[in-house]
């Protein structure tokens, strides 16, 4: 009795596995949907510009100039200068990633400081933005921002990257 149970029960699993096999397309049953790979720093433009008249809000931006879609952080890597840190997420937890269409863009905010009259404000020449943390990311100038001769940084936040400028501007908290 017991050989002929376990003979059923092969059998019927058999059958299930070859049914399974048989009905799926080629491929399908070895792997799901393909994910993106990460995206090559060659293949991404990054600009970034302070809002005109708030010069501590930084309006960041990452365009996918490849044909196909690609991943990077779920949110921008921006640094000062040569001070040490970079902005944090606002909301925290910003770990993953964020798909980027081919010819795609991303959008991402940055307060680089709460109140322009902190007295413990540093002061930078350049900030730098990266779409990953794996890039060196493009260094961009106090002039070339529109802060004046400085940046003005102290427990800087950046948002995570968004599908538009304006859901960017509503994670900082701008309109």
């Amino acid at each position: 009795m017991r050989i002929r149970s376990a003979i059923a029960v092969s059998t019927a699993s058999a059958a299930a596995a070859l049914t399974l096999l048989t009905s799926a397309t080629p491929g399908q049953a070895a792997a799901g949907p393909a994910r993106p790979a990460r995206c090559a720093e060659k293949a991404l433009t990054v600009h970034a510009r302070a809002v005109p008249g708030d010069p501590t809000v930084l309006r960041t931006d990452v365009t996918n100039r490849s044909g196909r879609a690609c991943l990077v952080d779920r949110v921008p890597t921006v640094t000062f200068g040569n001070l040490d840190g970079i902005a944090l997420p606002t909301p925290r937890d910003g770990r993953g990633t964020y798909r980027l269409a081919a010819g795609g863009t991303a959008y991402a905010d940055v307060r680089t400081i709460g109140d322009p009259a902190d007295p413990e404000a540093r002061r930078v020449g350049t900030v730098t933005v990266a779409a990953s943390a794996a890039h060196g990311g493009r260094s961009f100038t106090a002039a070339h921002l529109g802060t004046g001769r400085k940046v003005l940084v102290w427990e800087p936040v950046t948002t995570w990257w968004q599908p538009s400028a304006a859901a960017a501007d509503r994670g900082i908290g701008l309109s």
